[in-house]
C-alpha cells in the first residue's frame, strides 16, 4: 500500500490536516456519462460483468471530482447469483431473484463454479488497480450476509425484510446454513478482490438496523466477525470498513466485536454522539443526507461544514449516510467536493 494515499493514512489514524472523501454510489445514474455508457453496455448486469465497462464507469466520477477513493462498480447480489440463484434486474422493480425460502431450495446453491462466474469482477479489480490515480485508494466490497440473505429469501427488496426475519425465527437451522454459506462465499470473494489489488474492503449491511435487538449480534455482528477473521488470516493488515446501517447505539458493540478497522455512519447518527462515542474507537466515515445533496444550496453547504467541524479533527472520511440517488444534480456533488478539498483541520 502506498504511503501517499490520504484515505489509507486516515484509516490508519495517521494525522493530516486534510479530510479524504468519496461517495457511496458515486458511479451511477446521476451522471450523464454513465447513462450513455449504460446504453452501450446493455443490462445492468452486463455492465457489472464487463471489465471494460465497469472500469470506465468506476473512473467517471474520479475524473469529475477527484475523490480519494474509487469503489469497484458491481452489486452485492452477484454473490447469490454466483452461488446459483437466478437474478435479474427489471425496469422499475429492481433486483428480482427466485426466493430461497426452504431447505430444498438452499440445497440447490453451491460454491461450484463460484469463482468462474465472478472472474470478470476480479478482472475489473485488477485493471482498476493500475488505472486509478496513484493517490487514489481502491475499495473492494461485498454485502454483509444478513443483508444479502434478506434479498435471497424474499426474492426482492422489501421495507421490513419480513421474509428473512420470519425465516430466522421459524426455520432457524435453515437460515443459519444460508448465513454460513454466505460467510464462506463472501470471504472467498473478498480475498480474491484483495489478491487482484483492492486496498480496502467495505461490507455493506444496509438492513442491519431492522434486526430485533436480540438478533443483532447473531445475524449482523457474528457473520461480519467471521468474514474479517477469514480475511485477516490471509492479509492481516487489510482495512475493513463496516456499514451496519441503522445500528444506532449498537455501533460501539459492532466495532469491538467484529474487528472492523472503521465504520460508515448513517444519517440518523448525531454528530456529537459519533465524535464522543464512536470516533475514539476507530475512524468514521459519513454521514451527509443524500437528499440534502439533491436539494443543494445554503442548507447543504452549512451541513457539510458542520460535519467537517464536528468530526474532522479526529480520524474521519467524508461521505454520505447512504448512496447517491439518481436525481442528484452533478453540480451539487461538485460543490461539496470543493468544500471538502478546501477544508483544513483546526
Amino acid at each position: 500500500m502506498s504511503n501517499n494515499k490520504l484515505f489509507l493514512q486516515t484509516l490508519n489514524s495517521q494525522p493530516s490536516d486534510k479530510v479524504p472523501f468519496w461517495y457511496m454510489r458515486q458511479a451511477g445514474r446521476y451522471l450523464p456519462e454513465y447513462m450513455e455508457r449504460r446504453k452501450t453496455a446493455g443490462s445492468f448486469l452486463d455492465l457489472c460483468y464487463s471489465p471494460e465497462f465497469a472500469v470506465e464507469v468506476t473512473l467517471q466520477p474520479l475524473r469529475r471530482y477527484q475523490m480519494d477513493a474509487a469503489i469497484l462498480f458491481s452489486d452485492i447480489l452477484v454473490v447469490p447469483q454466483a452461488l446459483g440463484q437466478h437474478l435479474e434486474f427489471r425496469q422499475g422493480e429492481g433486483p428480482v431473484l427466485t426466493p430461497v425460502d426452504t431447505a430444498e431450495k438452499l440445497a440447490l446453491l453451491s460454491m461450484e463454479g463460484f469463482h468462474d462466474h465472478l472472474a470478470p469482477v476480479y478482472e475489473t479489480v485488477k485493471r482498476l488497480s493500475t488505472e486509478i490515480p496513484e493517490t487514489t485508494t481502491l475499495i473492494g466490497f461485498a454485502g454483509a450476509p444478513w443483508t444479502v440473505a434478506t434479498y435471497m429469501v424474499q426474492g426482492h427488496g422489501s421495507p421490513d425484510q419480513a421474509a428473512a426475519r420470519s425465516m430466522a425465527f421459524q426455520q432457524e437451522d435453515v437460515f443459519e446454513r444460508l448465513i454460513d454459506l454466505l460467510i464462506t462465499a463472501t470471504s472467498e470473494y473478498l480475498i480474491r478482490q484483495i489478491h487482484q489489488g483492492a486496498e480496502v474492503i467495505q461490507l455493506f449491511d444496509t438492513w442491519a438496523g431492522n434486526l430485533p435487538d436480540d438478533q443483532f449480534r447473531k445475524w449482523a455482528i457474528e457473520p461480519v466477525r467471521r468474514i474479517i477473521e477469514n480475511i485477516r488470516a490471509v492479509d492481516k493488515d487489510i482495512p475493513v470498513i463496516g456499514f451496519p446501517r441503522g445500528a444506532g447505539c449498537r455501533y460501539p458493540e459492532y466495532i469491538s466485536e467484529t474487528g472492523v478497522s472503521a465504520v460508515s455512519i448513517d444519517t440518523t447518527m448525531p454528530l456529537e454522539y459519533v465524535r464522543d462515542n464512536i470516533q475514539p474507537l476507530c475512524p468514521v466515515q459519513g454521514n451527509l443526507d443524500p437528499l440534502l445533496l439533491v436539494a443543494g444550496g445554503e442548507a447543504l453547504e452549512k451541513r457539510v461544514i458542520e460535519i467537517l467541524d464536528t468530526l474532522g479533527n479526529g480520524p474521519f472520511i467524508f461521505n454520505l449516510g447512504h448512496g447517491i440517488v439518481p436525481q442528484t444534480p452533478p453540480e451539487n456533488v461538485a460543490r461539496v467536493s470543493e468544500i471538502v478539498k478546501a477544508y483544513r483541520k483546526k
